[in-house]
């Protein structure tokens, strides 16, 4: 069995909610992407980072709308895709109400389907090291600036609840500030999350 038989799109009211909410909720949900011609991929998300239009140098929106960051200001549960270093591709979910340019960085997943074609892409056998960042996971799921503005509450690329009964206890999220800013861009807000029994996060 695989992505289109297990699992739902959810919809666009659990985008539409304060920054930091839905980055805590997204944890344990799954990304995927059955990209056209290709095997889908799928991944539980276990690391994310918020990302601020008020008090929050290290957001693209901070000095307001510009065409690269323009997705931010879309409804919520949009696709923001950039490329960063010219040759890294970082997946965002659009959060808060239209106008409001906030988002949050899917920073990491762990694999459950696409292990036929993920180590291809990424030139690596290790499990763990397949999707453990932002630009990995990209790479991992074949996500690059196509997926631009693509509506996440419907296939190709969208996230859902798990398949089957969650775990009975909810899992244990640390909070961190986040990874790869210089000091003063934000670097000292603790605007990042990850499941802590995960061995699939990029740094912990």
């Amino acid at each position: 069995m695989g992505p289109d038989s297990a699992f739902t799109p959810l919809p666009r009211e659990f985008y539409n909610a304060p920054t930091q909410e839905v980055a805590k909720a997204l944890l344990g949900q799954v990304l995927i992407h059955d990209k056209p011609g290709s095997q889908p991929c799928a991944g539980t998300i276990v690391e994310t980072e918020a990302y601020l239009s008020e008090g929050d140098p290290g957001c693209h929106a901070a000095r307001g709308k510009t065409q690269r960051n323009a997705p931010m200001y879309e409804r919520s549960g949009t696709a923001y895709v950039y490329l960063i270093y010219g040759m890294h591709y970082c997946l965002n979910v659009v959060t808060a109400p239209e106008g409001v340019a906030e988002a949050v960085l899917i920073r990491a997943v762990m694999p459950l389907y696409g292990l036929g074609v993920m180590p291809q892409r990424r030139k690596t056998e290790s499990i763990r090291q397949l999707c453990s960042g932002p630009a990995k996971l990209c790479q991992a799921f074949g996500i690059d600036t196509d997926q631009n503005y693509a509506d996440l509450t419907q296939a190709p690329l969208y996230i859902s609840a798990p398949d089957g009964p969650g775990p009975a206890d909810a899992p244990r999220i640390v909070t961190t500030t986040r990874i790869g800013l210089a000091a003063g861009r934000g670097d000292e807000l603790p605007l990042r999350y990850y499941l802590a029994d995960s061995p699939f996060v990029s740094r912990r």
